[in-house]
């Protein structure tokens, strides 16, 4: 089997790269820009499998740039998948498209809150994934799949969940944002999720692939503990985090999306595809292991994941 990659040398892609060579298969992770759909096709030639992973992930930057990446990207490389006759494709969306729910886990079936869409990254992976089920509605074999909120070794840009982490397995972070949580997930579960995604989903259909729900607070636990730091103990009110953020001492869409808990069920994929996710403490570790190796200094910062 042969596969073309996009996003390959990202956080979760490397890792999806990596269960794919151990399952045998030939990789093609060549970087293509995502507007250079002739150059997407002549990668694709050949594959049996595309797995779309490349986005744009942050809470900053141009509206414009969002929706170039993670909206005309995925149309292009849809495109470029249909002329080049790729057998399946798995798109990477993001458990942003399905929740949360305010008092529940989220599931498959759920959308976003409507507060959230302001929120340039929300809104273009919400579009991009809407490309991805109307490609698979017009015949195209494609699996969507959401994951939630991936840890490990690997995050090195880093990711907002990279931030995270090593905001406070270093210290930095000396409070975090009361009521909220999240599903965190080991990256290495994710991948394998996505080999799952292309072996037994359904084409239209989309499978979050989670771990384990946390609130803010035990989560931090988690990394400190790991870390062997104190972890922080200050909870911060969301009201309060509200006006921080309207000041810009805290980034207003982040704290937008931390409004409510972050949780969402992952049944869908275990029953369907066998997806079955280790503890993330584990994942953790070996983020913590790597980071520590690797320590970097900053200001204080409060948390909101």
């Amino acid at each position: 089997m042969k596969a073309y990659v996009t996003g390959a040398s990202g956080f979760i892609g490397s890792h999806v790269v990596r269960v794919l060579r151990d399952a045998g298969w030939e990789v093609v992770e060549t970087f293509v820009d995502l507007g250079d759909r002739p150059g997407l096709e002549r990668e694709m030639d050949g594959c049996d499998a595309v797995f779309h992973l490349a986005a744009l992930y942050a809470f900053r930057g141009d509206p414009a740039e969002f929706v170039r990446v993670n909206v005309d990207g995925t149309r292009n490389v849809l495109a470029a998948a249909r002329e080049a006759g790729v057998r399946r494709i798995v798109h990477t969306s993001s458990c942003a498209t399905c929740g949360p729910v305010a008092g529940r886990q989220a599931t498959e079936e759920d959308a976003a809150p409507d507060w959230e869409l302001t929120v340039p990254y929300k809104a273009t992976k919400i579009a991009g994934e809407r490309v991805a089920l109307e490609a698979a509605a017009d015949g195209l074999d494609v699996v969507v799949v959401n994951p939630t909120t991936p840890v490990g070794e690997g995050d090195w840009a880093p990711t907002p969940t990279g931030k995270m982490v090593r905001g406070v397995a270093t210290g930095r972070y000396r409070a975090y944002l009361a009521g909220t949580g999240v599903n965190l997930v080991d990256v290495r579960d994710v991948a394998r999720g996505h080999l799952l995604a292309f072996e037994r989903g359904r084409a239209g259909e989309r499978y979050l692939l989670g771990g384990e729900d946390m609130t803010l607070r035990d989560a931090f636990a988690l990394i400190a503990a790991v870390a062997g730091r104190r972890p922080p103990r200050l909870h911060v009110p969301y009201g309060v985090a509200r006006a921080a953020a309207a000041t810009r001492i805290l980034n207003r869409h982040e704290v937008a999306l931390a409004r409510l808990p972050m949780y969402f069920s992952s049944e869908k994929a275990r029953r369907e595809l066998g997806y079955e996710p280790g503890p993330p403490r584990v994942a953790v570790e070996r983020a913590v292991a790597e980071l520590l190796e690797r320590p970097r200094r900053g200001r204080n910062e409060v948390g909101a994941a």
